[in-house]
């Protein structure tokens, strides 16, 4: 059964209407607590389109998703039992309750990796608000991975147009769990 192929390829629709900007921002906040499709695809043709609103879509993205980010919080903070049935029939729990254990050992830094890396951020912010992340290291955690991510994103498309954005669409995955690793090693230089 293909899922995200037809999801992937509305978005990319999506961002060639006059509205993508609101379509950005609903997709960056849904994508935070329950949208299986990242904005990326969105924001990067956004910025091919009008390479001069790099910043301001990237911006846009950032904040959008942090709000989405605080939703999902308040779904693990309040409502984690009506949620958990979605999350097993979607095929997430197995990955949420791991992302919980990381909560134990990691609270901020998992925050900060989960909103640059391709791991789900929704599964993230669901375990901050049910493992009851203070909100201020949540929040700024977010801001900072999502924000990271998303301006370089939407900074490389513009500096390097169309083959750029080809090499990111195919070299993502990596790229997102290479800066994970580069966070780890930083926490555990802090750290000790």
């Amino acid at each position: 059964m293909r899922l995200f192929e037809p999801l992937y390829d509305r978005v990319l629709a999506w961002s060639a209407k006059p509205r993508a900007p609101w379509f950005l921002g609903g997709l960056s906040f849904a994508e935070s607590s329950f949208f299986p499709v990242p904005p990326d695809v969105m924001l990067a043709p956004m910025v091919l389109a009008r390479p001069e609103r790099a910043n301001r879509l990237a911006l846009l993205t950032t904040l959008t998703s942090v709000a989405g980010g605080l939703a999902g919080y308040l779904i693990g903070f309040f409502a984690l039992d009506l949620v958990e049935p979605v999350l097993r029939n979607a095929g997430y729990w197995d990955n949420y309750l791991r992302v919980s254990n990381w909560f134990t050992e990691w609270g901020f830094w998992a925050v900060l990796a989960a909103g640059f890396s391709p791991i789900p951020y929704k599964l993230f912010t669901i375990a901050a608000g049910t493992m009851h992340m203070p909100l201020l290291a949540f929040v700024l955690a977010s801001i900072v991975g999502r924000g990271a991510r998303f301006f370089l994103v939407a900074n490389l498309v513009r500096i390097g147009g169309p083959p750029m954005e080809a090499r990111l669409k195919q070299h993502v995955e990596v790229l997102g769990w290479a800066l994970v690793v580069v966070l780890v090693i930083v926490w555990l230089i802090f750290r000790h």
